[in-house]
């Protein structure tokens, strides 16, 4: 099994550590230190090493950070999180703050107090580094680099670095050779009038050299540095010990191989003769700009260059993720019709997450793909869990399907061709006609971005609005972004492209977007609704008629949309054609590779609504 339910996490332990955090601070000199979720790659998923604010607090979010003040402690997250943190945390020793709202730089200035903040220069980048120092500053503060990350040196059983095999990612697969995107990366630093650049981001880094790796959990990610310069051999900072033979010698073919022990000294050498090296401020840990400043070297802001390319989905990774749905759509036919096979009250949330699983590596097998890893851990919510965006299902907060619920499974996988996600819900019995209403409302958002036509320069922002207006017009909403980028067997969010109202970045063809509005009603008989698909952006047309030339989505995942969820008066024609043809092409694409009761389920469920002609 690749996902765990286990507890994890302790309240109880937060106060003791706390207190042992307490005790460097004074022989610091410090008034507080920040303890942030990030490693020193600034990624989403870290590695148990790197997992310092959990240890620390309790806290397991995705998103976090923690102030350790002298009396008083501090823990900053999103609303995705406020209960999370409040059940995982002792409430005695953390004061739970908006992450949004009033996040750490907010908080400082706010405090009007001279303060001496640590902080690890590893773990945060360089704009949050900015904002935090010209926080404190403005209350005459000072922000400190630390030699010693604080929690490291009270952590006894700290985990090892990880030393997962790094494998090749193969041409079939990558659809352009690392030799090529290696010089396109050159091209980009030189364009930039730098003499290099360091890749921190170990997606970038795996795009990069064609290579993957199981260094963290559900993303298939070596974790290493890369100075790729403008002319001469790359650097690529990597444990050999992760590197097969074969690995080894491929990237000995592209790059020079160097300890990661030897980044900091390295990355001087270079900078010491008056280099310009680009840095992605936002990507970018504080402590490789002090590295380069500190030895005469000089640091220029720019982009990622890696992170717009691998965006960019070539013809060959577009084809994988078309073939990694259609898998993907026969396991989730499988799962749905084996769930409406059960009685109500007879299987819970770990079951089902559990055999969806099994289902993906079954099917997998048999189209000889195999499921690499889950491409995050399943949100598995049945009945008021599921009014919960993100909510993780644990062996402590697991519960049944009973009838008259709504269940939500936002699931995906990992395959050497593509990367999933998708979620359905679905009716556990008969469903209120208050169920199929709010589920309508979003249906019609899924569809209108679906079905959207936009021209060239179109920002994510610019058509959040069509998802949300018809929940909108009735008064409802949902509090996460509408799409996210999702790489090719890389990570399943991925920027820069976003659906949301953040969604500053211009929508460009070849990337992927997942396309997924929802309804959530918290509390006593609450439930969570969201449907989702994947889109890849095609090709600027100009319509039959038409001036301009306008993009649009082509959907690639595969699976029924629940029939009994749906209020057809609701729909408008334009709607129930998009609705019907849909279904009609997951049967097409789908019905060769399912068999009994999956087959006859797979049938029922697209079954056409009819329009008028």
């Amino acid at each position: 099994m690749f996902q765990s339910f286990e507890v994890t996490s302790n309240p109880a332990t937060g106060g003791p550590r706390v207190a042992k955090l307490r005790a460097e601070l004074e022989n610091l000199g410090l008034d507080g230190f920040l303890v942030p979720r990030a490693d020193e790659h600034q990624g989403e998923y870290v590695p148990a090493r790197a997992r310092r604010l959990a240890w620390l607090t309790g806290f397991t979010g995705s998103a976090g950070v923690a102030l350790i003040m002298k009396s008083k402690a501090y823990l900053f997250v999103d609303g995705r999180y406020t209960l999370q943190a409040a059940e995982q945390t002792d409430p005695e020793v953390f004061t739970i703050e908006s992450l949004v709202d009033t996040p750490p730089p907010v908080w400082l200035r706010n405090v009007d107090k001279k303060l001496t903040i640590g902080f690890d220069p590893w773990l945060h980048t360089i704009s949050e580094t900015k904002s935090l120092r010209e926080a404190l500053e403005k209350n005459g503060g000072t922000l400190v680099a630390v030699k010693d990350n604080l929690v490291d040196m009270i952590w006894d059983d700290q985990p090892a670095p990880p030393l997962e095999a790094v494998t090749i990612q193969p041409e079939k697969y990558a659809g352009k050779l690392a030799s090529q995107k290696l010089h396109e990366l050159a091209e980009a630093v030189a364009k930039a009038k730098a003499d290099a650049t360091i890749l921190t981001d170990p997606s970038s880094i795996a795009w990069a050299f064609n290579i993957r790796g199981n260094d963290v959990s559900n993303t298939p990610l070596p974790l290493a540095f890369a100075l790729i310069p403008a002319s001469g051999e790359p650097l690529l900072f990597i444990d050999k010990r992760k590197l097969p033979i074969e690995t080894e010698a491929y990237l000995t073919q592209l790059s020079t191989l160097r300890a990661p022990s030897a980044l900091e000294g390295d990355v001087a050498a270079f900078a010491a003769e008056s280099k310009t090296v680009m840095l992605d401020p936002a990507l970018t840990a504080e402590k490789l700009r002090l590295i380069i400043e500190k030895v005469g070297g000089k640091v220029v802001d720019g982009l990622d260059p890696a992170r717009l390319p691998r965006a960019l989905k070539n013809a060959v990774e577009l084809e994988g993720a078309r073939k990694s749905h259609e898998r993907d759509g026969v396991a989730m036919v499988s799962f749905l019709s084996w769930i409406d096979s059960q009685a109500p009250g007879t299987i819970d949330e770990i079951i089902a997450a559990t055999k969806l699983e099994e289902t993906r590596q079954t099917v997998a097998e048999s189209f000889q793909m195999p499921l690499e890893n889950l491409s995050f851990d399943s949100i598995s919510g049945a009945g008021p869990n599921g009014a919960f965006a993100h909510y993780r299902v644990s062996t402590a907060s697991n519960r049944t399907l009973e009838d008259g619920e709504l269940y939500l499974i936002d699931s995906g996988g990992q395959y050497r061709d593509g990367t999933t996600d998708i979620t359905r819900t679905l009716p556990v019995g008969k469903p209120s006609d208050d169920m199929k209403r709010k589920f309508t409302l979003v249906l019609k958002g899924m569809i209108a971005i679906s079905t959207a036509r936009f021209p060239k320069g179109t920002r994510g922002m610019d058509i959040d609005v069509l998802a949300r207006i018809a929940l909108w017009k009735q008064g409802y909403d949902y509090g996460h972004g509408t799409g996210h980028g999702v790489g090719s067997f890389l990570s399943v969010h991925e920027g820069p492209q976003s659906i949301s109202k953040r969604g500053v970045h211009e929508l460009l063809p070849g990337m992927i977007l997942s396309n997924e509005p929802g309804y959530y009603k918290p509390g006593t008989g609450g439930y969570g609704i969201r449907t989702e698909n994947l889109l890849i952006v095609t090709e600027p047309e100009v319509p039959e008629g038409g001036d301009i030339a306008m993009m649009g989505f082509e959907t690639i995942t595969l699976c029924p949309i629940d029939r009994r969820l749906i209020d057809a008066s609701l729909l408008i024609r334009e709607e129930l054609i998009w609705l019907d043809a849909y279904h009609a092409r997951v049967r097409e694409a789908l019905l060769p590779h399912t068999h009994g009761p999956a087959r006859e389920w797979l049938v029922a469920a697209t079954e056409p609504f009819g329009h008028e002609s």
